[in-house]
């Protein structure tokens, strides 16, 4: 997703692997949401990296099934990482770590290369054998267990940092982290426009939507690719199998009210398949779904696609 940006302020970076951006109604205040969002990150990535080997997850994989207590910003995290597994009755796994590092993903992606080694994919260990207790902030993970909160950190750290600047900054605030975005605060007079693609780093072809609370998210399977013997990888794995997930959707958009809840709904629907429009349409969320051969489908009331020549729509 690409955001199309207004007469007001704008920065991106890179961080956490992929583009970081904020926008924002006041451009007296764009220094000051960027220094709040560079913050947010690095917090972040010491407490959810599971490719830093002194991050707080890391740590807590290392200590033998024994429990270890943790900050604040990791026990948000478990917090929305075990209540997407629960809403999604598992399809959403944060043991997902143990599958990644079987296929060959146990570094920084950047780093990751092509390999001729078959690999032996596994399940994941299943997310309810995590021993999180909120209260104590103590976590327990078993030794042949390795997490990856990836399919819920970054749309929850976009939500708490619009929410955080928009606390601090009193304007409108717009936070993207790759395909999620959220936003807080007073809206542009015109509403948050994002173009909606199947790359959120490219501008391709799909509709503009208009947004003035809540988040959208996008979870899809032709980024972050990589090839072990004969089997072609990407980052979304099924925690049933331990495999990619080749279900028939090559991205999947989500709109709800927050980011987070938007990011679970899309990665949730990647993941079923045919039965996701469905699903998403019970749920009461919009969304876009685009099959592995670019036919589009919408769900509730996101827009429908335009025209070549048509201007974008507004939600």
């Amino acid at each position: 997703m690409t955001v199309v940006v207004a007469p007001v302020a704008a920065e991106s970076f890179p961080a956490i692997g992929t583009t970081a951006t904020v926008v924002v109604t006041d451009r007296d205040a764009l220094p000051l949401a960027v220094s709040l969002l560079r913050s947010d990150l690095d917090d972040l990535d010491r407490a959810c990296s599971r490719f830093r080997p002194d991050s707080e997850v890391r740590t807590a994989e290392r200590a033998g099934g024994r429990a270890v207590r943790v900050g604040g910003t990791l026990a948000a995290h478990l917090d929305a990482a075990l209540r997407a597994a629960q809403l999604t009755d598992g399809l959403v796994d944060p043991t997902v770590g143990t599958c990644m590092i079987a296929l060959g993903y146990d570094r920084d992606f950047a780093e990751l290369t092509d390999s001729d080694a078959a690999v032996a994919a596994v399940p994941a260990p299943g997310w309810w054998r995590i021993g999180w207790d909120p209260t104590a902030r103590t976590l327990v993970v078993p030794g042949d267990m390795r997490l990856d909160l990836g399919s819920t950190a970054k749309a929850l750290a976009a939500d708490l940092a619009a929410d955080r600047i928009a606390d601090h900054t009193g304007c409108g605030v717009l936070v993207g982290l790759g395909g999620d975005i959220a936003v807080a605060g007073p809206p542009p007079p015109d509403a948050w426009r994002v173009h909606v693609t199947d790359d959120h780093a490219a501008h391709g072809p799909g509709p503009i939507v208009a947004i003035t609370s809540g988040g959208l998210a996008t979870s899809g399977t032709t980024r972050r690719r990589w090839r072990r013997g004969d089997l072609e990888c990407h980052h979304v794995v099924d925690p049933r199998t331990g495999l990619p997930a080749h279900r028939g959707w090559r991205t999947v958009t989500a709109a709800a009210g927050n980011c987070v809840d938007a990011n679970i709904a899309a990665t949730a629907a990647l993941l079923l398949g045919p039965t996701a429009p469905a699903w998403l349409d019970q749920a009461g969320l919009p969304a876009r779904l685009v099959t592995d051969d670019g036919t589009v489908r919408t769900i509730g009331s996101w827009p429908a696609e335009p025209a070549p020549t048509e201007p974008g729509h507004r939600r």
